[in-house]
């Protein structure tokens, strides 16, 4: 399989994974080839890039960081839920169903993640056509949890962070729609607007049964950044608590990597490379090492240039060193497709760099 972005399908692509709908509805299942109905159908979804299949690169599995069922069972529960509350404006607090509702769901989200070996932050919303606001939750908690288990958190601190990453944005419910999905830059006032979700998530959560405080303050705090220039309160460092500081990390990494209607999805070394330029600034610099050691920043799939003018795809990666994967070699220097592709690891040849991602 390898990652194609939606703007460079083609005709005659076939479909490498089964593609979503908001609703958990199979809109395309693997082998489907593409037409241009098709393509112009994709093209009008919220996907960035998605999987397809050829001969050259059989064999390169995409691992997936949740099963089908979780992942379906997840953002159902975050529709429902926050669908629910976006009809309840203005919050009047009392929603006791919110503790019972997600602390379910997070024990499979937990227990899926926990169970992968060497378990890397990995492209998630490749093939689901839903809500923006559902995706980037569910991924936030996946990414979140990552972090977690490679800090050493125990199970139930983990179950605070799944939950407070999860809940990170549900404050946004109570977000204007016209605010919340403008596809220009936000006005000063609609900043604001948007601005408020950290305090409101805050207050929906703060109070809820079955909701560690400390979730709360994931959803408070999420924005803030270590050097003062956050918001909504402007406090530094330690004052940040450090279950916030990872949702910040996840928060910001997969807006970035995320289709938008105003801007395309960056891929991931390009958002890593964002989120470096804030070490010692908005972020503290070692768990950002740790986010460093963790991101698949060259996923399997990816089309890349090396500096030898080879061209492949990315068909493995290493645990232990992320950035020097196994590349799969389809093109000579000059371009000319090879008969017998091989492969080339990274982590052994040392003098050999990714030198450019196709489709970037």
């Amino acid at each position: 399989m390898r990652l194609v972005p939606v703007p460079m399908l083609q005709q005659g692509m076939k479909i490498g994974k089964k593609i979503y709908s908001d609703e958990g509805v199979v809109l395309l299942a693997e082998g489907v080839e593409l037409t241009s109905l098709l393509i112009s159908r994709l093209q009008k979804l919220d996907i960035g890039y998605i999987y397809v299949e050829d001969h050259l690169t059989e064999g390169i599995d995409i691992p997936e960081m949740l099963r089908e069922e979780t992942r379906r069972q997840a953002l159902q529960k975050i529709r429902v839920n926050f669908q629910r509350l976006s009809e309840a404006s203005p919050i009047t607090g009392g929603y006791h169903h919110l503790g019972k509702q997600f602390s379910k769901v997070m024990e499979s989200i937990l227990e899926d993640v926990s169970s992968q070996e060497d378990c890397m932050i990995m492209l998630m919303d490749m093939n689901t056509a839903d809500h923006y606001l559902y995706k980037h939750s569910l991924n936030v908690c996946v990414y979140s949890l990552v972090l977690g288990i490679a800090s050493g958190y125990t199970q139930d601190q983990l179950m605070v962070l799944g939950l407070g990453s999860l809940l990170h944005d549900i404050g946004k419910t109570q977000i204007p729609q016209k605010v919340l999905f403008k596809p220009q830059k936000l006005d000063d006032e609609e900043f604001r607007l948007m601005q408020a979700h950290a305090q409101i998530g805050f207050k929906i959560l703060k109070d809820e049964p079955n909701i560690p405080l400390l979730a709360a303050h994931c959803a408070f705090q999420h924005h803030e950044r270590i050097n003062g220039s956050g918001y909504p309160r402007g406090i530094k460092g330690d004052d940040i608590h450090e279950y916030a500081q990872w949702v910040a990390l996840a928060d910001s990494y997969d807006a970035m990597t995320s289709h938008r209607v105003y801007r395309p999805a960056m891929l991931p070394h390009q958002a890593a490379e964002v989120l470096y330029g804030g070490a010692g600034t908005l972020y503290d610099q070692k768990k950002l090492e740790l986010f460093r050691d963790k991101v698949a920043i060259y996923p399997p799939g990816l089309s890349v240039k090396l500096s030898t003018g080879e061209t492949g795809v990315v068909s493995k990666i290493h645990a232990h060193m992320p950035h020097r994967p196994v590349v799969r070699i389809l093109q000579d220097p000059e371009g000319v497709p090879l008969l017998a592709p091989y492969e080339v690891d990274l982590s052994q040849s040392l003098s050999v760099i990714i030198d450019g991602v196709l489709g970037d």
